[in-house]
């Protein structure tokens, strides 16, 4: 089915689903000419499932809303894997209403669906502590290779020892097999994290709340985009430990 505009998607459905980069993307896409609400029949839902801020979400769910058109912020988490097998953990915010008619879209696209509260921002809310998680582990694992590789263990044992244990993860069992075979290659790329961290640290501002590790990664990260690794997967975070150490941990060079 050819169409010219995103009205046009949105004068032939029931539900639209985004996901796009950044918030201002959402914004056009959504709010502006040709865009969703130019082709809107009351009774549409908005299934936006990009990371943008809690802020962003409501002020768009609110202009929507007065044209009755309803919205659902839907981030998600997980690997490329579970995207493409339709079991992604997906973090919603908004009415009630709309998540009952989105419900069979949503089944295909996740499997861990949850509601995180009736306002729009809630569900991006959720995201911003799923990346702190994420990325703060991420954190933990290069720095934990890092010293194993310092230590002059053999990382690969280091690795079957821990994944299995107390401070195994998702992350560590799966990003820290990929920095020991020197594979940094995407799923998430260091732009993308990058652009959630500069979301989570307007939203620590906005809070005056301190997020110290997350701050840390952030500035790590900024050194991994300065050797030219951004288009590479969130694992590349090891290239600064690497420069900051001049010590080698991955199978290949990093930078």
């Amino acid at each position: 089915l050819e169409v010219a505009s995103a009205a046009e998607v949105a004068a032939r459905s029931d539900v639209v689903v985004t996901m796009l980069k950044h918030g201002g993307d959402v914004s056009e896409v959504s709010l502006g000419p040709k865009g969703i609400l130019d082709g809107a029949r009351p009774g549409l839902v908005l299934l936006d499932m990009t990371t943008i801020s809690p802020s962003e979400a409501g002020s768009i769910a609110g202009s929507l809303k007065e044209k009755g058109v309803l919205m659902l912020d839907a981030p998600v988490s997980g690997s490329t894997v579970k995207a493409e097998s339709g079991t992604l953990s997906i973090m919603i915010g908004g009415p009630s209403e709309a998540l009952q008619r989105c419900g069979p879209v949503l089944e295909v696209l996740g499997e861990n669906i949850v509601h995180i509260g009736e306002e729009n921002g809630a569900g991006q809310g959720a995201k911003l502590c799923n990346q702190v998680l994420v990325l703060v582990n991420m954190l933990a694992t290069c720095e934990a290779l890092t010293l194993g590789a310092a230590l002059g263990l053999d990382n690969r044992r280091v690795y079957d020892a821990v994944k299995s244990g107390a401070a195994g993860s998702w992350q560590f069992e799966h990003m820290g097999g990929r920095i020991l075979a020197g594979d940094l290659e995407p799923g998430g790329t260091v732009e993308t994290v990058q652009k959630d961290l500069g979301i989570l640290m307007n939203a620590a501002r906005e809070l005056h709340m301190p997020l110290p590790a997350s701050s840390l990664v952030h500035q790590l990260y900024n050194a991994v985009e300065a050797e030219g690794l951004g288009k590479k997967g969130h694992q590349a975070l090891v290239a600064a430990y690497e420069r900051l150490s001049g010590i080698h941990v991955g199978e290949s060079s990093t930078g």
